[in-house]
């Protein structure tokens, strides 16, 4: 059984201002031994959230790798003035749950449980729960409870892992 892709054309203005503050900090991150995995930034009613996590690919992150990062996105977010207004940064690893942004997060959890919510409702639903089956151009194939879905990585608004115990 297969359910066609649909297609979404709208992009947040919040998606593009993620990219703007990755293409920034991705230097930085990987000048202190890290990787990016992904950021969040959140406006909220006062302040903003900017959540960053970082990854390693021969170690666990720690303490130090998070308050390293910190203070060095937290310089060079001040100096390029990359956010209007305050911010609170959060600097942490990705976790078991970690969060899926790019069509490589994807590939590297091909056959892993995910969970997903969609940018706008795909019969009827946004929620999606399943087994990440493969990846195919910029799209990926999920099963759930029997039912494969093609869903198009633009149209996810968030998607984790689901860690296994």
């Amino acid at each position: 059984m297969g359910h066609g892709p649909f297609f979404v054309c709208q992009e947040g203005a919040m998606a593009v201002a993620d990219v703007k503050i990755k293409e920034l900090l991705q230097p930085v991150i990987e000048a202190l031994g890290c990787q990016l995995w992904g950021v969040e930034l959140q406006s909220g009613a006062k302040t903003k959230l900017l959540r960053i996590f970082i990854d390693r690919q021969d170690d666990l992150i720690g303490i130090e790798d998070c308050e390293k990062v910190s203070r060095q996105c937290s310089s060079t977010l001040d100096v390029e003035d990359a956010i209007n207004g305050e911010y609170i940064l959060e600097v942490s690893s990705p976790g078991m749950d970690r969060p899926l942004y790019e069509i490589g997060h994807y590939q590297k959890f091909v056959g892993e449980d995910i969970s997903l919510k969609l940018r706008f409702p795909y019969e009827g639903r946004r929620n999606f729960k399943g087994r990440l089956t493969a990846v195919d151009g910029d799209e990926i194939v999920m099963v759930v409870t029997d039912h494969e879905f093609l869903f198009p990585i633009e149209a996810i608004e968030k998607a984790n892992v689901v860690p296994r115990f």
